[in-house]
């Protein structure tokens, strides 16, 4: 499993939509239900780091461009 990131955007949203489903769907031990919440913050938060640069990189280059 490659790590959180390490994750392009894409990648990280396709795997938290699975995390999600599998967390929703399946009836899992506890022990595996915790790690794969915790992989889906992981997940989570590194899709919300690379939107708030790309929101930065756009307000930059709007500022700029103006």
């Amino acid at each position: 499993m490659e790590e959180v990131s390490e994750l392009r955007f894409e990648a990280a949203m396709e795997e938290l939509e699975t995390v999600v489903g599998r967390l929703e769907e399946e009836e899992l031990p506890l022990k595996e239900a915790i790690a794969l919440f915790e992989r889906g913050q992981g997940l989570l938060a590194r899709c919300q780091d690379q939107l708030t640069a790309a929101e930065l990189k756009v307000q930059q280059l709007t500022v700029e461009g103006t």
